[in-house]
């Protein structure tokens, strides 16, 4: 895998609140600071959730789209945190 390529994939989509960001939370503590992973998910509410998320426990979200009613997000696990 490349530098910066996402280690995780996460298909959220036709799951709603709160599933989509507690996949979003296991799969960030299985990763090592600094990897990344994308998010797809349907569920309006992930569009206030995921950047509330990284926020909160300081991951950079790199990536943020809407497309054909899909939402696509990448995001870096923060240094930080192990």
């Amino acid at each position: 895998m490349g530098e910066g390529a996402p280690r995780e994939h996460i298909d959220a989509t036709g799951l709603k609140c709160p599933e989509p960001v507690m996949l979003l939370h296991a799969a960030m503590r299985r990763l090592s600071p600094g990897d990344e992973l994308t998010l797809d998910a349907t569920d309006p509410s992930t569009e206030r959730d995921v950047p509330n998320f990284c926020e909160f426990l300081g991951h950079s979200l790199l990536l943020a789209e809407h497309h054909d009613g899909v939402f696509h997000y990448r995001i870096q696990k923060s240094q930080g945190e192990k």
